[in-house]
C-alpha cells in the first residue's frame, strides 16, 4: 500500500504512454514545444513492468493518458498486455482516433473514457486546439456512447474563451446518459495562466443554477468532481474545482510521465526519476515509496494561485502535455 505522511493510500496510476499530440490546445501545449526523442521514452516492455509494479504496490486503477494516448505506437498492444493485470483501465483522449479503439476497448474491459472536448462551437474548436479536427471528435463521441462506454467530456473553462458555452454542454445531458465535467483553467508552464482567466466553481454553478434546477449527487470518496443532475435529464455533469476549491486532501493518484519520471501530484514541483534507476537493474521500489511519502499536503507545495508572481517562478517546466493530466 502506498501512503503519504498525512495518511492518504495512492491506488490511482495515470500512466502517459507519450508526450505527443495530434492537437496543439493552447492550455496544454505551448508554442515551439520540443517532444522527446524515443529512447528517452519508457518502452513497450518498460511500460508494462512499471504497470506491473506499481499493482503490485496496490494500485488498483489505471488511466491511460497522453500527450495524446492513442497516438502511441503499438498503443493497443500496450493496453492489450496491461489488461491482464488485476486492474480497472480507463482513458483520456482528445476523441480523434478514438474509432480505431473502440473495438479493442470492449474486449479487454476498457470502460471509462474521458474526452477532451472545450467548445461545440467548430471555428472555435480551430482555434483553441489549432487544428480542424471539431467533427471527428464529435462523431467518435456518439460512436461510442452508442457502443455503450461510459463517457465523460472534459471541458476546461476559461474565462473570455469558452464561458459562454456551459449551458450548451449542460443540455448535451438532456437525454444522453453523458457526463460533463467542466475544469477550472489551471496553471502549467507555458500557458499564460492569469488568476483573471479562471471562471469559478461558484460562478459555473451561478450560470447553471439561473438557468436549470439541479440536484446535488453523492460524490465517490476519491472524487475530484462534484456532481449534479438537471432534475428530468439523462446524464449529470460535474465541475472539477482544483484552483479556487481544492480537493487535496483525499487524493489518492499517482502520475507516471511518458519518460519514467514519478509525480505525486498534478501541480508537484519535484518529480522522481524511475525510468534511469530501472535501466540499470534498480529496485525502484523504494523510491516510489520515498516519492509518495514526500508528498506536500496540497497543490504539490505550490503558493497560492492568487499570489501570480510567486507561482510562476515555482511552475517546473513541465507543460500540461508533459505530464499526463
Amino acid at each position: 500500500m502506498l501512503q503519504d505522511r498525512f495518511g492518504r493510500v495512492h491506488d490511482y496510476l495515470r500512466l502517459s504512454l507519450v508526450d505527443k499530440c495530434n492537437l496543439r490546445c493552447t492550455y496544454c501545449m505551448p508554442e515551439n514545444i520540443r517532444f522527446l526523442p524515443n529512447k528517452h521514452l519508457l518502452s513497450d516492455e518498460e511500460l508494462f513492468a512499471f504497470a506491473e509494479t506499481f499493482v503490485e504496490m496496490g494500485v488498483k486503477k489505471i488511466r491511460f493518458t497522453g500527450g495524446e494516448p492513442l497516438l502511441r505506437r503499438n498503443a493497443g498492444a500496450i493496453m492489450e498486455r496491461i489488461a491482464r493485470l488485476p486492474v480497472q483501465l480507463a482513458l483520456t483522449t482528445n476523441g480523434i482516433l478514438l474509432h480505431e479503439f473502440t473495438d479493442l476497448f470492449g474486449e479487454i474491459g476498457l470502460r471509462n473514457i474521458n474526452v477532451s472536448l472545450d467548445t461545440l462551437q467548430t471555428e472555435r474548436f480551430a482555434e483553441i486546439t489549432r487544428r480542424d479536427q471539431f467533427q471527428q471528435v464529435r462523431e467518435n463521441i456518439e460512436r461510442a456512447g452508442r457502443a455503450g462506454f461510459h463517457l465523460k467530456i472534459n471541458v476546461v473553462v476559461t474565462r473570455g474563451v469558452n464561458e459562454d458555452e456551459l449551458l450548451d454542454f449542460v443540455a448535451l445531458t438532456a437525454s444522453e446518459r453523458i457526463h460533463v465535467r467542466f475544469i477550472e483553467f489551471m496553471p502549467f508552464d507555458g500557458n499564460r495562466w492569469k488568476w483573471d482567466q479562471v471562471c469559478s466553481y461558484r460562478e459555473m454553478m451561478a450560470r447553471i443554477e439561473d438557468r436549470y434546477t439541479v440536484k446535488k449527487l453523492q460524490d465517490g470518496p476519491n472524487s475530484t468532481a462534484k456532481a449534479y443532475r438537471v432534475s428530468g435529464f439523462a446524464g449529470t455533469f460535474a465541475v472539477i474545482s482544483s484552483v479556487t476549491q481544492p480537493f487535496c486532501g483525499t487524493c489518492n493518484r499517482i502520475r507516471l510521465t511518458a519518460d519514467g519520471k514519478l509525480r505525486n501530484c498534478l501541480f508537484a514541483t519535484q518529480e522522481t526519476d524511475l525510468l534511469t534507476p530501472f535501466r540499470t537493474g534498480e529496485d525502484i521500489r523504494p523510491r516510489i515509496v520515498e516519492a509518495i511519502r514526500g508528498k506536500a499536503k496540497e497543490l504539490g507545495g505550490l503558493p497560492a494561485f492568487q499570489d501570480e508572481s510567486a507561482l510562476q517562478q515555482k511552475l517546473d517546466g513541465r507543460a500540461m502535455v508533459k505530464i499526463g493530466g
